[in-house]
């Protein structure tokens, strides 16, 4: 399973610059004074940056369900994978490993039929622990809970904005967030990394 740059780029008129949109298994880096955006139900997001360049970017994931079994399971793994990727395409943009600092979004209970293995709260739980064990500081937090919620990263400032979404009228979060649950039960865990 990849994880995927972002390409919707556009120009937020609300906060007046450059935004890029990211969804389910995708992730965006920058070290432009941008904004970048995404909508959360079960599925968590950190948000990295170099506290000293403001180079800075967020990831959107979830851990597939199952095969849990085994020291290093393929869901935790996958997880792994999207934290990486990023972090590793921060440190060859210039960023420092000891100057990054992080803010962690999501694992909502929001899914319907999710609950039974409560996904969200387990996609909160490996985001927390994974940045841990990297010794990489959270900064601020707002996991689980019960509603979807979108979160405005500003990597420059290491702002962050989290609209909790009380009633969402249509179905395309959940529809986006099970599609791409989906997805992650077919799809190998992709590619090599290198660790700096």
């Amino acid at each position: 399973m990849n994880s995927h740059f972002a390409t919707n780029v556009y120009y937020d008129r609300t906060f007046d610059c450059d935004a890029a949109k990211i969804l389910p298994g995708e992730y965006y880096y920058t070290g432009r004074d941008m904004l970048i955006v995404t909508v959360l139900g079960s599925c968590v997001s950190a948000c990295i940056r170099d506290r000293t360049t403001g180079l800075g970017g967020m990831n959107h994931f979830m851990l597939p369900d199952g095969g849990d079994s085994g020291p290093v399971s393929a869901s935790m793994r996958y997880g792994t994978y999207a934290m990486e990727v990023l972090i590793n395409d921060l440190l060859k943009s210039g960023a420092r490993r000891e100057h990054l600092e992080a803010k962690v979004f999501g694992g909502g209970a929001v899914l319907r039929g999710f609950t039974a293995m409560n996904v969200g709260e387990r996609n909160a739980q490996f985001v927390t622990s994974f940045l841990k064990t990297e010794r990489i500081p959270v900064m601020a937090e707002d996991l689980n809970d019960i509603h979807p919620r979108k979160v405005y990263f500003f990597p420059r400032t290491g702002k962050v904005l989290v609209k909790k979404l009380m009633q969402t009228h249509n179905d395309t979060l959940a529809r986006r967030e099970l599609d791409y649950a989906k997805r992650l039960k077919v799809e190998p865990v992709g590619g090599e990394i290198d660790l700096f």
